[in-house]
């Protein structure tokens, strides 16, 4: 009876032994297994992530699909996140006023530091952009929306693989191949809008929100807005017989909104002026359909080549 208690003592503690060492050989697999973490606060930012990495890192997405960049708030849950990353890139110009404050535990790039950028254009709109920015905004002046030109796009592409290469240094060439491709679409991307917008009978396009000075400087068109810096400012009834105005004198047949802003008073002017509405996406960030349809950047920028293209009668 004793050999048989000696035995199955013996049993017990080799199946200790064994568990202690499968749960050591998981956690050991479980750390070589565990990708790096890069946060990027814009769509299209992230995009360009996606494209130079594919699966090699764990990419997160610090805007929820749907949310406005401008009012956006980081939850407990995404600060954790953030404080896990190996890299955290932000927009910056004033985009994302949650970062003041916020005191980043990981190495930071502020993108609008490393392209060029442009101030909102002194016009008759001026009053009207001081008087209705939020609370959170800290723009000064400068428009935030740089991803929208196209240089712009490739001097944070070359950014963004440089970084993801000294994180993950045994890719290089992987990111490096894919940064060429990327870089090639974008450049035939430039091309198709130059050949598109090259010959048009109109030269204004009509937005509810300012967001797309950085495209029409690019491609020589105009741009005249409902409302000024945020999509969610309040229109005043004097913001509405301005764009009225606007839209008889340039001829205008079509004006646009984005998703992510309330379409009541783009549709009650269009009601009003006898025109269409159709939507043009900033890229600050996407629908929850553009995600599901996994709508890229260079697939967003066509569409709303498609849609200007129309919208200025261009041959």
């Amino acid at each position: 009876m004793r050999d048989f208690r000696n035995i199955i003592f013996v049993l017990v503690v080799a199946v200790f032994i064994l568990q202690i060492l499968v749960t050591k050989e998981d956690a050991k697999n479980e750390v070589l297994n565990t990708k790096p973490i890069v946060a990027l606060s814009t769509f299209s930012l992230y995009d360009i992530a996606k494209h130079i990495s594919e699966d090699t890192l764990e990419l997160v997405r610090i805007l929820p699909v749907g949310v406005d960049a401008h009012s956006y708030e980081p939850t407990p849950k995404m600060m954790t996140k953030l404080e896990k990353s190996a890299l955290v890139v932000y927009s910056g110009a004033g985009l994302e006023p949650w970062i003041h404050g916020y005191e980043f535990k990981s190495r930071t790039i502020d993108m609008s530091k490393f392209v060029d950028l442009r101030e909102f254009e002194s016009d008759e709109h001026d009053e009207h952009e001081h008087e209705h920015h939020g609370k959170g905004c800290v723009h000064n002046g400068t428009d935030p929306h740089y991803w929208l030109d196209i240089k712009n796009m490739i001097k944070a592409t070359n950014l963004i693989t440089a970084e993801l290469i000294k994180i993950k240094p045994e890719n290089k060439d992987k990111y490096i191949q894919n940064r060429d491709n990327y870089l090639a679409m974008l450049h035939k991307l430039d091309d198709l809008y130059k050949k598109e917008l090259s010959s048009c009978s109109l030269d204004t396009i009509i937005v509810n929100h300012n967001a797309f000075s950085y495209l029409s400087h690019r491609y020589n068109f105009n741009v005249k807005s409902l409302s000024g810096f945020s999509p969610d400012t309040q229109v005043t009834p004097k913001d509405m017989i301005r764009v009225v105005n606007d839209i008889k004198r340039h001829n205008v047949s079509t004006i646009f909104f984005e998703n992510f802003a309330n379409d009541r008073a783009i549709k009650s002017l269009a009601k009003e002026a006898n025109v269409s509405v159709e939507t043009l996406q900033p890229l600050g960030n996407i629908t929850k359909d553009e995600s599901e349809q996994n709508l890229t950047y260079e697939k967003i920028m066509k569409i709303n080549l498609d849609k200007i293209s129309k919208a200025l009668k261009c041959k």
